[in-house]
């Protein structure tokens, strides 16, 4: 098993590519080793790595974000994690593990932005999750208020320096142009 890695804009956070699907559906992320353990065995497995503080599933990915340890420390075993893994033939997610697609039940706006919305999500589907998800993260609608709109930032996107640029001059922009009602944009 041959896995590829590739730098993210994040510093602290790297991509892996197997070779083979992740998630098949939706995406999962966590942020502390009793998430990790409840949900996935492969993120269970890449938490016990000191050092690891954050691992996120997408499609054909994995991104892993780190403390203060070098990456050519910590990669050889996040390496062996993975492939360990994929050889053992568990599943990536537990029974009690999440898909991410029940995000929507956290979503807000008012009901007669629901075309204003519509049309956000479709940009956001279409646009802007494809550009992220290259970089190992991932952007997803949580509400629309009095012109804002929330964004939740995932994966390598997660404490990125450049990610408040990506908000503001990609997304933004993008959004304000296509639905004028977008006055700004914000991460929760």
């Amino acid at each position: 098993m041959f896995i590829q890695t590739e730098a993210t804009p994040n510093p602290a956070t790297l991509k892996f590519l197997p070779g083979k699907v992740v998630m098949e559906n939706g995406t999962a992320e966590f942020r502390s080793e009793d998430e990790a353990r409840a949900g996935s065995p492969l993120a269970a497995r890449l938490f016990s790595i000191p050092g690891v503080t954050g691992v996120y599933f997408g499609y054909d990915f994995i991104t892993v974000s780190k403390e203060a340890q070098e990456w050519q420390h910590l990669k050889p075993a996040i390496l062996g994690s993975i492939m360990e893994h994929f050889m053992s033939g568990q599943p990536v997610m537990s029974g009690a593990g999440r898909a991410e697609e029940a995000d929507q039940e956290g979503e807000f706006f008012d009901e007669g932005d629901e075309a204003i919305v519509a049309t956000i999500k479709e940009l956001l589907e279409t646009r802007v999750r494809p550009a992220v998800a290259q970089d190992g993260g991932d952007i997803t609608f949580r509400g629309f208020k009095d012109g804002t709109v929330f964004l939740n930032m995932k994966g390598a996107c997660s404490g990125c320096p450049s990610s408040t640029a990506t908000l503001r001059h990609g997304v933004q922009n993008l959004l304000r142009h296509f639905v004028p009602e977008v006055e700004a944009v914000e991460s929760v």
